[in-house]
């Protein structure tokens, strides 16, 4: 099998690391071929806090998903995330020599560019400029530039930036576990790649990705991205609500959350109780699925609120006909669409990663859990053949700026160059 047939994408979360190894068909389609995951001990709300346990953790979910797959993985793209991202509106122009000649691809690459040089925040680096739409001499909502003429061409660009260092670490735990990045992809892109539909986000939708220690969101309209945010809240905090609610340990607190809980306290009715071992000789614990919903319900309520602040400043409410969609563990909760579509207004609906995959997937690699590491094999296709979603582009490909994300991904280039198997 050719090395250019294989992508291998590495989610990094808060909660697990997964590690999903997928294949492109004679017909374009995406197949999946192995999977690989791990419990992330050394990662907290999207940032690594311990590099050795990190280390361990990618290096076990890397051998899993090799085993399954049959690939010998040595490159991979890598989700990043975490409460340190933040994105910005900005509108950028260049001045063209002669008005006759056609505006080409470099005209755009160049636009692009200049972007990278904008002041930041010290510490701060830009992972993704992405063209929302173009003006030409003042015609504005262009989607497509190229062969057109004029001597001003400017362009909206949603900008996504992030922190150096927690870039820098996660670089650091891949690379000593015997990886190559071939690029950096933020999450909820990737997700959206797993979960949407090109008509949903022509229609106007928003991807809520309910992870374990953040909620990332991103806004589509056009089939542009228009928002990002991330939420500095997700399934963990859930369980620690009920691990302090139900005064049980941890593990205990999650299994009861997986097996039982619901995000709706009037989906259950008051006699229902589940009995909890004791510790070490002690009596069980009764804890009734009424007071355990009622625990859930409060802390989803908070982290929907903060997903609809987020809809409401970005000015486009009313604007997206396709509603939400939830993916993420988190969207695994018992009534959440139902919960979400009370607080919201919204249709709702639960995305499972298989949009755009040559087959349904099946298992466990078809949760919501998954969407992030399925979309990471996806989007790694789109930017190999040079093929991204409209106005979707990942800019640092086209960076000559000698940052952190442009080295990671001219190691990338290099690696299909010499064609090693990914």
């Amino acid at each position: 099998m050719k090395s250019s047939e294989i992508i291998v994408g590495l989610d990094i979360g808060s909660t697990k690391i997964a590690c999903i190894v997928g294949k492109q068909n004679e017909y374009g389609k995406v197949e999946i071929l192995g999977m690989g995951r791990a419990d992330s001990l050394g990662v907290n709300r999207g940032v690594v806090e311990n590099i050795q346990y990190t280390i361990n953790s990618i290096e076990k979910a890397v051998k899993e998903a090799s085993n399954s797959s049959g690939v010998e993985i040595k490159i991979a793209n890598v989700g990043i995330a975490g409460q340190h991202i933040r994105s910005v509106q900005h509108r950028g122009n260049i001045m063209r020599n002669d008005i006759e000649e056609e505006i080409a691809q470099e005209d755009i690459d160049n636009l692009i560019e200049n972007m990278y040089k904008l002041a930041l925040p010290p510490g701060e680096d830009i992972i993704h400029v992405i063209p929302q739409e173009y003006i030409i001499d003042g015609q504005q909502g262009i989607r497509q530039p190229v062969g057109m003429s004029g001597n001003c061409l400017e362009a909206n660009f949603h900008i996504i930036t992030g922190k150096i260092a927690a870039a820098k670490n996660i670089e650091k735990c891949v690379t000593k576990a015997g990886l190559t990045i071939s690029s950096m992809i933020l999450e909820p892109l990737a997700s959206s790649e797993a979960v949407l539909s090109s008509q949903e986000k022509e229609a106007g939708v928003v991807l809520v990705d309910i992870g374990g220690g953040t909620t990332d969101l991103a806004i589509f309209q056009d089939e542009i991205i228009r928002h990002t945010a991330v939420i500095p809240l997700g399934g963990n905090v859930i369980t620690e609500d009920i691990k302090e609610g139900c005064s049980i340990i941890r593990n205990q607190a999650e299994a009861l959350k997986i097996s039982f809980g619901s995000a709706l306290a009037s989906e259950n009715k008051d006699e229902e109780i589940v009995s909890i071992p004791g510790l070490k000789g002690r009596y069980p614990k009764e804890i009734s699925l009424k007071n355990l919903a009622h625990i859930i319900q409060a802390r989803m309520e908070e982290i929907i609120e903060h997903v609809y602040y987020e809809i409401k400043t970005s000015g486009f409410e009313k604007k997206l006909i396709a509603g939400i969609v939830l993916t993420g563990g988190g969207s695994q909760l018992k009534h959440v669409a139902q919960l979400t579509e009370f607080i919201t207004g919204m249709d709702t609906r639960i995305g499972y990663p298989n949009e755009h995959l040559a087959r349904s997937p099946s298992g466990e690699i078809g949760s919501p859990l998954h969407a992030t590491g399925v979309g990471l094999v996806i989007k790694g296709f789109q930017d190999m053949h040079g093929k991204p979603k409209k106005n979707k582009t990942t800019a640092s490909a086209k960076r000559k700026t000698k940052s952190l994300f442009e080295k990671l991904l001219t190691t990338g280039k290099d690696f299909f160059e010499k064609d090693n198997v990914e």
